[in-house]
């Protein structure tokens, strides 16, 4: 609707602008024709040849607004500034003063202004025939009076006037600059219509300076625009329905794919099957990445269910059996004192504390927990953790720190948890050492090392992913006497990771298991 409006103003305003060109055109014309016709003593401004009213109406008035000269067959016109339609006539007595009065005036002009072909035809007229002369006096009328009024005679204040009205005239036998069009209303034989009117100023050859008021008729604008307003008015609805319709199929073909997201995800909702997935249409728009994010998403709920589920069954598995375990001792000792294993069931006891522990610190870290901003020396950290196992199985020795700048040694985060990392690691390796276990501490560019080696069997390849799983013991570690819960390395990667740092294994140069935390510098 607003593009037809636009349309139809666009149309408007190049048809007005088409008829104010004619009504130029027309004016310029009529102008035209005064100068080449208005030669002192011939012709009349009645006698001028005025365009047909029907298309352009004109008016000739003089600078006081009073008309000289009409288009034929015009009743009645406004938007001129000129109402009348019939031309004023000079007084009754007039004519018969009027070559004695005037009879100097046009000659005058013409000796300097017009060239002398001009004069010489102007005499001759005048001695073929004296009554000529009076004869076309007497039908220009109020013409002959107005231009001798303007030369010759008059009062003070009108000339004065006419002096001020002079500086802005156009140049003898010139036309003006055309003023700005209007619109009006003109009555040719009974029919009224719109008109564009311009106005156009001109000195004649005699000296005197009329207004010549042309108009172009508006009814090709009128018609053209209603035309087209009917046409719009029939087919903009049918375009709208046409719009609407195809907006909404291709709306809903587009969304179609959306549709069958939502659907398929209702059933996984109700069904609780996760390993379902959502259809994935095969274009590459945004429906199409909708639906591989919902199947990612759906993946990654999928693995996190599959997680908690084992971990909640391995958790039980673990809690039952040293629970089991110091259930029977107790009701051992309960029916025969002196069978009663205090050390084991001490052993079973603290084993089950440990895993309490361990199972409270990852439901800490799977809830999001995160470290502390304190700031504490790695190195320092690992000489307090070592000396605290100075009666073990295995030895622990911190290799010696290098002087230099490898001394700021301070990373941020959590004093327990960063203990218990390192606690792990080294019942780890002192569970499978021969013999030693070598704990070192050093800086690597922006970040601090922390490496624990033993020399024992190693960690084949293919399993040292798989170690950091919660609740992985390999083949040689399922013992209860020999092996955890398998739990303490996947601790030691949750905590690592929640302190921007890496956990990885390798291969130490004694052949055994190489572990390396990676944090950054404070």
């Amino acid at each position: 609707m607003a593009a037809g409006l636009a349309v139809l103003l666009s149309l408007r305003s190049d048809l007005t602008d088409q008829a104010d060109r004619q009504a130029e055109a027309a004016a310029r014309e009529v102008a035209l024709d005064i100068i080449a016709r208005q030669v002192p003593g011939r012709t009349p401004y009645s006698g001028l040849e005025l365009p047909d009213a029907d298309e352009h109406p004109v008016q000739v008035a003089d600078e006081r607004g009073r008309l000289i000269a009409v288009s034929g067959d015009l009743e009645g016109i406004s938007g001129t500034g000129v109402a009348a339609v019939t031309p004023v006539r000079s007084p009754a007595p007039r004519p018969t003063a009027l070559p004695t009065a005037t009879a100097p005036a046009p000659t005058a002009p013409p000796t300097t202004a017009t060239p002398d072909t001009d004069s010489a035809d102007t005499d001759t007229s005048a001695d073929d025939s004296g009554s000529d002369d009076d004869t076309t006096e007497d039908r220009n009328g109020s013409g002959g009076g107005s231009g001798t009024s303007r030369h010759s005679g008059g009062s003070d204040d009108d000339s004065e006037g006419d002096n001020e009205d002079d500086n802005d005239d156009p140049a003898i036998g010139a036309i003006g600059t055309p003023g700005s069009p209007t619109t009006g209303r003109a009555t040719v034989d009974g029919e009224t219509g719109d008109y564009r009117f311009t106005s156009i100023e001109v000195t004649d050859t005699a000296g005197r300076t009329v207004v010549v008021h042309a108009g172009a008729t508006l009814a090709a604008r009128q018609s053209a625009v209603g035309t087209a307003a009917a046409a719009m008015l029939a087919g903009l609805p049918v375009l709208l329905l046409v719009v609407g319709g195809v907006t909404w199929l291709v709306t809903r073909r587009a969304l179609r794919p959306v549709e069958g997201i939502r659907r398929e995800m209702a059933a996984i909702t109700a069904s609780a099957d996760l390993s379902r997935r959502v259809p994935e249409p095969a274009t590459r728009d945004e429906v199409a990445r909708l639906a591989r994010t919902t199947n990612e998403t759906l993946t990654a709920l999928e693995a996190s269910v599959e997680r908690q589920r084992r971990f909640v069954a391995d958790a039980s598995h673990e809690l039952r059996s040293p629970i089991a375990s110091l259930r029977t001792q107790l009701e051992v000792g309960d029916a025969h004192p002196e069978l009663l294993d205090v050390p084991g069931a001490v052993a079973d006891t603290v084993r089950l504390q440990r895993l309490a522990a361990d199972l409270l610190l990852l439901a800490r870290l799977d809830a999001g927990e995160r470290p502390g901003p304190a700031r504490l020396d790695l190195g320092d950290l690992a000489a307090e953790e070592i000396a605290s196992r100075a009666g073990d199985r295995v030895t622990v020795s911190l290799a010696a720190r290098e002087p230099g700048p490898d001394d700021a040694l301070e990373v941020t985060g959590s004093r327990g948890q960063l203990a218990r990392v390192l606690g792990n690691l080294l019942d780890n390796a002192q569970r499978h050492a021969a013999s030693s276990v070598t704990v070192a501490v050093h800086r690597r560019g922006g970040r601090v090392a922390l490496t624990v080696a033993d020399d024992g069997p190693g960690v084949p390849e293919a399993e040292r992913e798989r170690v950091f799983e919660r609740f992985v013991r390999l083949d040689d570690a399922r013992a209860r006497d020999d092996g955890g819960a398998g739990l303490g390395l996947a601790i030691a990667r949750d905590v690592a990771h929640r302190h921007n740092g890496t956990l990885t294994l390798a291969r130490s140069p004694r052949g055994g298991a190489l572990f390396t935390l990676n944090l950054p510098l404070a």
